[in-house]
């Protein structure tokens, strides 16, 4: 008997067409929340602007000279690759801008944290904001945000701190700036002590950093900071926390977030404003369908798996503004790592919503294989390659090993007809070529991706090539 269904022995594909990894979105239909307004007194976003500029204009002088001298056939910008200002470039800037060499130390490393000049391993070149600096106020309030976002980096921490310690500080610091926001005003310098010194107490409870008496029993935990009755443990907490609260105080008043002396500090309109700014993100998220503030990075990614794409990056904003830049990187490429590659993709979505301050840890994973292919567009992205082109950094290779990886997306969240559908995606243009590739690439789900490929195609002649793959690559046979 011979089959009516006619074949095409070389199973071509058509053309390859762009799909997303994540499985379509579900309607959403809950109401548009208004606009929220800022609290009375704001100044107005070109006011906040020009405020902006005016902290900032050191900065935009050095990178606008850096990307006069230090463009592509110049001088090098840096010794290590790692931002830091060559001595013969400091002296040389110091030089044609007037400037002492620890001057332009200092704005460099602004103009750097504030995306204004992007460091790419010896080589320095201008940020798109910079480009952007005197005609888009949203571009100059990004700018500012990042500087504000970085404070503990652009001041030198103590030195004679634990950096346990120093961490902890910099943990707790959102919640005192939130309470000098609150405060709308100037707060005693006491005042903020006893908020930091409750904080940091949270935060060890939370590690279980109970100090323990003599007995098996454990001693009382350490009072509410703001009851009046003293504490023993108080003064060996103040004599660490005092130090580190005065070098927050000043980081945070070199970037223009507050003023700071006479034993009180208070906000600036552009640091009322952009703490404002993060608790409204704060809000809107635990009003969200999904609530993910509180949730570790795995879990917050599913939560955000079935969202639109403008949505799930509403909540990576709000997620990552209760939380440390480095904390919040670290933890979505330790859930990048994991085996669902539908989160892998999630968490460099994620990623792209941190943007540069995220490059070095980018940087850092291109050599594991999981990771590679999803930084290394990054990175291209970051760079200013179209995202539409960002794929021509990989090698067939790499390109083959993320199609694997978002078939097995598909595979584990979507339905069949997509993953159908993501084959038409594939760079080779016929299907034994693609099985040739996939064979060879050395995923670990290849199996997987391939037996649920044979069973959702329609085409039994193309079932049966995609079955025998499978079982080819799970004999280790050829």
């Amino acid at each position: 008997m011979t089959s009516r269904i006619p074949r095409d022995s070389r199973l071509r594909l058509v053309r390859p067409r762009p799909l997303a990894a994540a499985p379509s979105a579900v309607n959403e239909r809950r109401p548009r929340r208004p606009a929220p307004r800022p609290p009375e007194g704001t100044p107005a976003p070109a006011e906040l602007a020009r405020m902006a500029r005016s902290g900032l204009a050191a900065a935009a002088r050095v990178a606008r000279w850096a990307d006069n001298a230090l463009g592509p056939g110049r001088d090098a910008a840096t010794t290590d690759g790692k931002a830091t200002l060559s001595d013969t470039t400091a002296e040389r800037a110091a030089a044609d801008l007037g400037l002492t060499t620890d001057r332009i130390r200092a704005d460099w490393d602004t103009a750097r944290l504030a995306g204004l000049v992007e460091v790419h391993g010896g080589s320095a070149r201008p940020g798109w904001r910079l480009r952007a600096w005197n005609r888009d106020d949203s571009a100059v309030l990004r700018g500012w945000v990042a500087l504000f976002d970085a404070w503990s980096l652009a001041s030198p921490e103590p030195g004679d701190q634990e950096p346990a310690a120093v961490a902890e500080v910099v943990s707790a610091m959102p919640q005192v700036l939130s309470f000098l926001q609150l405060s709308a005003g100037p707060v005693p310098v006491e005042q903020l002590l006893d908020l930091l010194r409750q904080r940091v107490t949270e935060l060890r409870t939370e590690r279980c950093e109970v100090p323990y008496g003599a007995g098996s029993e454990p001693a009382t935990p350490i009072a509410p900071v703001l009851s009046a009755d003293a504490d023993p443990a108080e003064p060996a907490q103040d004599a660490e926390l005092v130090p580190l609260l005065d070098w927050a105080l000043r980081a945070l008043a070199a970037v223009g977030a507050l003023t700071y002396g006479s034993g009180h500090a208070t906000l600036t309109p552009l640091g009322s404003w952009a703490v404002w700014v993060k608790l409204e993100q704060i809000c809107v998220a635990a009003q969200s369908p999904a609530g993910n503030i509180e949730q570790s990075a795995e879990a917050m990614l599913r939560g955000c798996a079935q969202l639109r794409p403008n949505a799930a990056r509403s909540e990576y904003r709000a997620w990552l503004a209760a939380r440390t830049v480095g904390s919040a990187v670290a933890e979505l490429l330790l859930a990048a790592r994991g085996d669902d590659a539908l989160l892998r993709g999630l968490a460099f979505e994620a990623l792209r919503v941190v943007g540069a301050p995220a490059e070095p840890d980018v940087r850092a994973v291109v050599d594991e294989p999981t990771l590679r292919p999803y930084a290394l567009l990054w990175l291209a992205e970051h760079d200013g390659v179209d995202p539409e082109d960002a794929h021509e950094v990989l090698t067939r290779q790499e390109a083959t090993w993320l199609w694997v990886d978002t078939a097995a997306a598909v595979a584990d969240h979507g339905e069949a007809p997509m993953l159908v559908r993501h084959l038409e995606s594939a760079l080779q243009p016929t299907v034994p070529a693609l099985l040739t590739e996939v064979r060879a690439v050395g995923h670990p789900r290849t199996v997987q991706v391939l037996v649920a490929l044979a069973a959702a195609h329609p085409d039994p002649a193309l079932a049966k090539a995609v079955r025998r793959a499978a079982f080819q690559v799970h004999t280790g046979g050829s």
